[in-house]
C-alpha cells in the first residue's frame, strides 16, 4: 500500500508516552442563525488500552465527537492527534489513509450485507481500504476466530443471531488491527445475554492494548469502562477518572 506521509510521520513518532487520541480545545458548531455549539472546547485524552465511555442524552454532543475523532468530521477551532500525528491539517486522501490504517468503527446497525457470508463481510474491510488481496480470506478469518466466530464463518447473517452479527461487525473493525475502536451504541439492538457477551468481548479487546472509545446512553454499559465520561451540552464531565498507565518497558533495541 502507498505510504503517505500521515503513515510516515506516524511511523517516525518515537515519544513512548503518546496518546492515541489528543484533543484539546476542540469546537465544533453548525449553522449560523442561530449557530449550534455541538462541541466546547473539549479536552480528551486515550492512552494505548483504555476504555472510555460517554454517557449522554441525545443531542448532547456525542456523535459529533466521535465523528471528529474517527475524521469523519473537522473541528472548528482546536488541536486533534491521533497516534502522535497532528491531523488538523492533513487533506482529505491523508485522512482517508489515517481513518483505515488506525481507528475501528462499530455501530447499533450491524451494517453486514445479508448475500455475503461472515467472512466474505469481514473482507469487505480490506477491499474497501485498498488492501492487497493477498491473504485476506485468512486475515478475515482470524479476526472471526478472535471475536469466537470460527464456527460461524461461513455463514450469512440471515442466519445469524444479533449477537453474532455484531460479533462480525467487531471482527471486521478490526481484521486491519487498528490502534483506536470507535462503538456508537454497540448494544443497542442487541437483547441482555447478547448485549453482556459483547462487553466481555470489548474488555478482552481493551485488556489485550486496543483502545475503546464507546459512546452510550445507557448506563450499564458506560460503566464497564475503565473511565466514564458524561457529556452534557457539548461539555466533557468526568465521572470517573482515567486509570494509572502502567510503566513502559523498553527491549534493548528502544522499543516498548
Amino acid at each position: 500500500m502507498r505510504r503517505t506521509a500521515a503513515s510516515d510521520q506516524a511511523a517516525d513518532t518515537t515519544a513512548l508516552d503518546e496518546p492515541v487520541v489528543s484533543l484539546q480545545g476542540v469546537w465544533r458548531v453548525f449553522g449560523e442563525d442561530p449557530p449550534v455549539v455541538a462541541l466546547q472546547g473539549v479536552d480528551l485524552t486515550l492512552a494505548s488500552g483504555d476504555w472510555t465511555s460517554i454517557l449522554g442524552p441525545s443531542g448532547s454532543g456525542k456523535s459529533t465527537l466521535l465523528n471528529v475523532i474517527g475524521l469523519l468530521d473537522r473541528p472548528d477551532k482546536g488541536r486533534y492527534r491521533l497516534d502522535g500525528v497532528d491531523v488538523s491539517g492533513l487533506g482529505e486522501s491523508e485522512r482517508a489513509a489515517m481513518r483505515g490504517q488506525r481507528i475501528g468503527f462499530v455501530f447499533q446497525s450491524f451494517h453486514l450485507l445479508p448475500h455475503r457470508t461472515a467472512t466474505e463481510n469481514v473482507m469487505l474491510a480490506e477491499l474497501y481500504a485498498g488492501l492487497p488481496r493477498a491473504g485476506r480470506r485468512e486475515r478475515a478469518r482470524e479476526a472471526l476466530a478472535r471475536v469466537g466466530l470460527s464456527h460461524r464463518a461461513d455463514f450469512l447473517p440471515t442466519r445469524l443471531s444479533g449477537g453474532e452479527r455484531q460479533r462480525v461487525a467487531v471482527a471486521r473493525a478490526i481484521v486491519r488491527r487498528p490502534s483506536l475502536l470507535l462503538c456508537d451504541e454497540p448494544t443497542g439492538n442487541l437483547d441482555s445475554a447478547s448485549s453482556a457477551s459483547l462487553l466481555d468481548l470489548l474488555a478482552e479487546l481493551s485488556g489485550s492494548g486496543m483502545t475503546l472509545l464507546v459512546i452510550t446512553h445507557d448506563a450499564s454499559v458506560a460503566e464497564r469502562g475503565q473511565r466514564l465520561l458524561r457529556m452534557v451540552d457539548g461539555n466533557l464531565e468526568a465521572v470517573t477518572p482515567a486509570p494509572p498507565r502502567p510503566p513502559v518497558i523498553v527491549t534493548s533495541n528502544g522499543r516498548p
